[in-house]
């Protein structure tokens, strides 16, 4: 039981369904005015949780809607992680979190170690083609107007952009 509920469901269910659903699925759905999704999937419980996380830090509490996206977004990379590693590929051990700088931000050597990346270089095509298929499913919903998933999806699709263009971390 302990081995099915923290590994199976923490570490490879949640992220893949929270990618699935909100990256792809209700974005689909755009396209299918007969699929009606209901309001406590795509409202009332990521709301709940949502309160839960931000009951602990209530300073946070604006932040609430960009963490949102942006766990979205990470639930990409921690998709892509978990197939990668469940499946034993070759890339599993590329995974860098931070970089180590030790003493270098104080000695002033950062410029040394850190060298800048072209804008070219920063761009993550996996974030952006995903940004650019909720964007076009955002603007077939706004201009259908079945539905009032296009503002959220216009909001996912910035959040996609915005880490696929490379303007979050260094």
């Amino acid at each position: 039981y302990v081995i099915y509920s923290f590994f199976f469901v923490r570490k490879v269910a949640v992220h893949f369904l929270t990618f699935f659903f909100y990256c792809i699925i209700v974005p689909t759905s755009v396209f299918f005015p007969e699929i009606h999704i209901p309001l406590w999937s795509t409202i009332y419980v990521p709301s709940m949780i949502s309160i839960f996380h931000t009951m602990a830090t209530p300073r946070s509490f604006y932040l609430v809607i960009i963490w949102i996206l942006f766990e979205n977004v990470m639930a990409m990379h921690r998709t892509k992680g978990t197939w990668i590693g469940l499946l034993e590929g070759g890339r599993v051990n590329e995974w860098v979190v931070t970089e180590k700088l030790g003493d270098a931000l104080k000695n002033k050597l950062l410029s040394k170690v850190v060298q800048k990346k072209s804008y070219y270089e920063r761009v993550n095509s996996k974030e952006v083609m995903v940004g650019i298929y909720i964007l076009g499913c955002a603007l077939y919903g706004m201009i259908n107007g079945h539905t009032w998933l296009h503002f959220y999806l216009f909001l996912q699709a910035t959040a996609f952009f915005v880490s696929g263009f490379g303007y979050i971390g260094t």
